[in-house]
């Protein structure tokens, strides 16, 4: 279990309102995006959906910054090498 507080960010129709869900590590994380994807694709391709654009990614909450609140802000999540989660999704499949 990550010490950081992570969320995965979702929106299923550019330009809505997305929404979040709260995970325990990067890999729960991967695992919610990938089911995502794939529940947006069959809508596609079952033609419950005529086309979309949609996006999601990791972000981590970030105590130094005050950008939202003193408190500190969610930001996007980046591993140690400087790569975000899409990146690191692509290398696991």
């Amino acid at each position: 279990m990550s010490e950081e507080k992570l969320r995965v960010w979702w929106i299923p129709q550019v330009p809505m309102t997305g929404f979040h869900v709260h995970v325990e590590s990067v890999e729960d994380a991967m695992l919610i995006l990938k089911v995502l994807a794939d529940y947006d694709l069959f809508l596609l391709k079952h033609r419950l959906r005529r086309n979309f654009s949609n996006g999601g990614g990791l972000e981590v909450f970030d105590t130094k910054d005050t950008t939202d609140s003193t408190s500190g802000s969610w930001v996007e999540w980046y591993n140690a090498a400087g790569g975000h989660i899409q990146e690191i999704m692509g290398e696991a499949t």
